[in-house]
């Protein structure tokens, strides 16, 4: 009986902990413009009060000389007012290469970076797009974390993002 009680306490250690995920899918539309150039785009976690929770991504252009993509990062307003100016990029885990127009998704498990072990609450996901020759635009998303059922909310743009869907399991 001994054994059997060992055994079964001995699987349990071995089964991984399931781990609450959060999943963003972003499109960025084909534009019919002279002028093309791929956005940049942050994607964060924010607070009620607009405090910064986890910066999930910031795509821009990492190919530049001298690091100057890096200057036009400011012109995602409210990422840079909240989290950006005090980043020194690029960030692991978080910065990369901008992406070209279809579905890109970002996939984060907790107490992984850059999710990190997120406090029980109310958040919003915010997505910010700035492109050269082009515009701005900023979605908001509300959620609850950790989630209690699978849950996936959709909310789309009107010009720099298609649909985005925020998909979040427990």
């Amino acid at each position: 009986m001994r054994n059997a009680a060992l055994l079964a306490l001995g699987f349990l250690h071995a089964a991984p902990l399931a781990a609450a995920e959060l999943a963003v899918d972003i499109t960025i539309p084909r534009l019919s413009v002279a002028e093309y150039h791929r956005p940049y785009v942050a994607a964060w976690i924010e607070t009620p009060g607009h405090h910064v929770a986890a910066d999930l991504a910031v795509w821009y252009d990492l190919r530049m000389a001298d690091d100057e993509g890096e200057k036009w990062l400011k012109d995602m307003r409210q990422w840079w007012r909240r989290s950006g100016r005090g980043l020194d990029m690029p960030v692991d885990a978080v910065s990369a290469a901008t992406r070209p127009p279809g579905e890109h998704t970002l996939r984060f498990a907790s107490g992984e970076a850059p999710l990190g072990e997120l406090p029980a609450g109310e958040y919003r996901l915010v997505v910010e797009a700035a492109r050269e020759v082009g515009g701005r635009e900023l979605l908001r998303v509300p959620f609850t974390w950790p989630p209690a059922q699978p849950t996936s909310v959709e909310t789309a743009g009107e010009r720099e993002f298609g649909a985005v869907t925020l998909r979040l399991s427990p």
